[in-house]
């Protein structure tokens, strides 16, 4: 009889949702360069603990389509909603993060504009960051430059890891970082920031201003750029308890109405 060598089915119950919670949908969005399959490892720590969860597929055709393609899978939740990007995400769910159906919002590594503001004006007065390297094409798109994807993106994602990362990059419309944001949903929705501290696509002190200007609460974990992918652990403890933050003030404002 031969034994079943398939791998167990990993658990991660831990801390799940209260039956009765009414925050239980997140919409995750994934940033240039990557799609939303790097989002797995959060969705099954996720969906273990109660979570309904949703990825946006965004085509990084222009900041219209990504917003719009993020819009329509909010229209499709029944109920308030986490809203989550990562990186270019993060311009993204500031303006899509006006609907209604959020709640609030988790920015992973990820930039987060005012009203007014275009993503390319976030980098103003910040250190420049070598190791992450765009190249252009005559169409205007950009992917990041192979021979600096590890070091740049995915440092801790391990070579294997960080090679196929490279090899499936998704290249982004440039004209989009010039882009202004029409609304920032920040300022109106509470907000939770993961900063991963080796980050080599932003300036450290870059991404912990933004992270104070929206009032954020911060969490901070030692990763690359590819935080989302590299630490779910971190990421999703931080989706959940922004949910249930959410929920109990939801519920407290329920009471006194």
């Amino acid at each position: 009889m031969t034994a079943d060598t398939r791998p167990a089915e990993p658990t991660y119950t831990s801390d799940p949702l209260p039956d009765g919670q009414a925050v239980r949908n997140v919409v995750l969005v994934h940033g240039a360069f990557a799609d939303g399959s790097g989002w797995r490892g959060v969705y099954d720590r996720l969906t273990a603990r109660g979570h309904r969860v949703t990825i946006a597929q965004i085509p990084l055709t222009s900041f219209d389509d990504d917003v719009a393609a993020t819009r329509r899978v909010l229209d499709l939740q029944d109920g308030p909603t986490i809203l989550v990007g990562h990186s270019w995400g993060g311009t993204v769910i500031t303006e899509a993060g006006v609907h209604p159906n959020v709640g609030g919002l988790v920015y992973v590594s990820a930039l987060a504009p005012d009203s007014g503001e275009t993503t390319a004006q976030q980098y103003d007065g910040f250190a420049a960051t070598p190791d992450f390297v765009i190249d252009t094409g005559a169409d205007g798109f950009g992917f990041l430059r192979p021979d600096k994807f590890e070091a740049g993106f995915a440092a801790d994602a391990g070579s294997t890891e960080a090679a196929f990362l490279r090899d499936s990059q998704v290249p982004i419309n440039m004209s989009a970082f010039a882009e202004a944001v029409s609304q920032a949903a920040w300022r109106t929705r509470p907000s939770w920031a993961v900063i991963a501290t080796d980050d080599k696509a932003f300036d450290l002190a870059m991404l912990r201003h933004m992270a104070e200007r929206m009032g954020a609460v911060v969490t901070e974990v030692a990763a690359s750029h590819a935080v989302f992918l590299t630490q779910p652990d971190a990421v999703a403890g931080t989706i959940h308890q922004a949910a249930q933050s959410v929920a109990v003030a939801a519920g407290g404002a329920a009471e006194m109405s």
